[in-house]
């Protein structure tokens, strides 16, 4: 995985949208289109929630925990 696709994938696995991403990484959307396949395709994931597990499993990302009471379901 290049260096790009471990930012992008960083970044999705943030909750970027592709609109999002291309803006932060100053990329066009067809690019971010281009390395989301590549990652869905080298990383063997058939959706970008699988991206994010990925990511998460690999130690690219670390998950956020809710703060205690922050919750809008309590």
């Amino acid at each position: 995985m290049s260096g790009r696709e471990r930012e992008v994938l960083s970044s999705i696995a943030r909750g970027l949208s592709n609109t999002e991403l291309a803006a932060h990484l100053h990329l066009t959307q067809a690019t971010v289109k281009s390395h989301v396949g590549s990652l869905l395709a080298k990383l063997g994931a058939r959706d970008r929630a699988q991206l994010v597990i990925i990511a998460c499993e690999s130690g690219l990302v670390t998950p956020r925990v809710a703060e205690e009471g922050s919750s809008s379901s309590g």
